[in-house]
């Protein structure tokens, strides 16, 4: 998961240890880094996993220029994702949906005024 968000996604880790690794996705308010952090709850056989059956959470979404998403598509596709694309003309996005190694599914949505 670590190497998926750095190599994929091109977000820089920040911290690792054992139990922890954490990715710098932007900037954040009052000096707090905007993080995504990956917990390994197998280091204590899931004892403080939290309970899955619960989460409401769907996708992770990260926003990109829409100049870059048709090479950002093609990238996906030869790092071997299978990449599926959606037009929300509601809102005016562009989306493309993969799944991370675990299975977590994550979007990367640009804005396109065109898009109606």
């Amino acid at each position: 998961m670590k190497r998926f968000y750095i190599d994929v996604l091109g977000l820089k880790l920040i911290y690792q240890s054992q139990k922890h690794v954490f990715h710098r996705i932007g900037n954040g308010f009052q000096g707090h880094t905007q993080v995504l952090a990956l917990f390994n709850y197998r280091h204590d056989n899931g004892k403080n996993a939290p309970d899955s059956s619960r989460s409401t959470l769907h996708h992770l979404a990260f926003e990109i220029p829409l100049k870059t998403s048709a090479a950002e598509k093609r990238r996906l596709e030869a790092a071997g994702l299978e990449v599926t694309e959606v037009e929300h003309r509601e809102i005016h996005w562009r989306s493309m949906y993969f799944d991370d190694p675990e299975g977590n599914q994550v979007e990367l949505v640009c804005y396109d005024k065109h898009t109606a």
